[in-house]
């Protein structure tokens, strides 16, 4: 690590220390990903377990795999987890998927956090937002946490996902390199509404994406399966995983997932975060699902 990067992450664990010290209790809303995990590491360090709580809601459009992962390193963080069962999927606009699915997702599932922070007395409710987040252009579900008065410390201390990573390493916390992992639904095209059976499909078919791969003997960072309604649905790899699979392997890719239940037309092609938004043109590499 560089002497500038040691400086900028020593500068944004100070503040981020002297922020969380002046929320008292916190409950941390948390996935398991990088972002909350250094937020919920940072509280413990300041505040104490007794005054710090996680909370991870559990619904249909969390994968059972991410479950097990928050599950795992909060315990290695040494936070109380609890787990909330929302109902997210319920709400008609969560369900017609058009475009601001996330405000309706994050309006249900933080006020069942600060609900849970009311109950068990704890001041405060905060987020792994960062820096970079709020610099996105499109995040309906920070208008949701502002609306409920959620903390976000990262981003109040000018943390960018940078520096989390840096503090994740420097704090030696497992997931310091873990890809964002967003939830099920975001696999499918704004557009076609969310259901849970699709849900389960989406996680399924990731499975069988990375079985297939693993038998390959083809590493896998970053891998979605998204559902494109009529279109067909599309296998998106990172790079490396791209140019790993052979054309001959990316059709039989392309069967494995769609005997998860899939129908119309399969591709395979570079992974881009949000390309369901229309902003990126994945390169492609089309076959037809058999």
């Amino acid at each position: 690590m560089h002497t500038a990067d040691l400086l900028s992450v020593s500068s944004v664990a100070a503040a981020l220390r002297e922020t969380l010290g002046r929320l008292g209790t916190v409950v941390v809303a948390f996935s398991g990903g990088v972002d909350s995990a250094v937020v919920l590491a940072a509280a413990i360090r300041v505040l104490g377990t007794d005054a710090v709580l996680a909370a991870i809601a559990d619904s249909p459009s969390l994968a059972r795999a991410e479950l097990q992962t928050a599950q795992r390193v909060a315990g290695q963080i040494g936070a109380e987890l609890v787990v909330l069962h929302t109902d997210e999927h319920t709400d008609p606009g969560y369900r017609a998927n058009a475009g601001n699915r996330c405000y309706f997702c994050k309006r249900t599932v933080l006020a069942a956090v600060r609900d849970l922070a009311q109950r068990r007395g704890f001041a405060h409710v905060a987020t792994g937002t960062h820096l970079d987040d709020r610099r996105a252009a499109h995040r309906p579900g920070l208008r949701a946490a502002a609306e409920l008065g959620v903390r976000e410390p990262l981003a109040e201390v000018g943390a960018t996902k940078e520096i989390v990573r840096l503090l994740a390493v420097q704090w030696e916390l497992s997931v310091w390199d873990k890809p964002s992992t967003p939830c099920l639904a975001s696999r499918i095209a704004v557009g076609i509404p969310v259901s849970v059976p699709a849900l389960a499909l989406v996680e399924r078919a990731e499975l069988a994406a990375r079985h297939y791969l693993a038998d390959h003997q083809v590493p896998v960072r970053d891998l979605r399966v998204r559902l494109l309604g009529s279109a067909g649905f599309r296998v998106e790899l990172d790079q490396a995983a791209l140019d790993g699979v052979s054309p001959q392997a990316r059709a039989g890719l392309l069967t494995r997932v769609a005997q998860a239940g899939l129908d119309g037309q399969g591709e395979v092609v570079r992974y881009h975060s949000g390309s369901l938004s229309g902003r990126a043109t994945p390169e492609r590499s089309r076959e037809p699902a058999r």
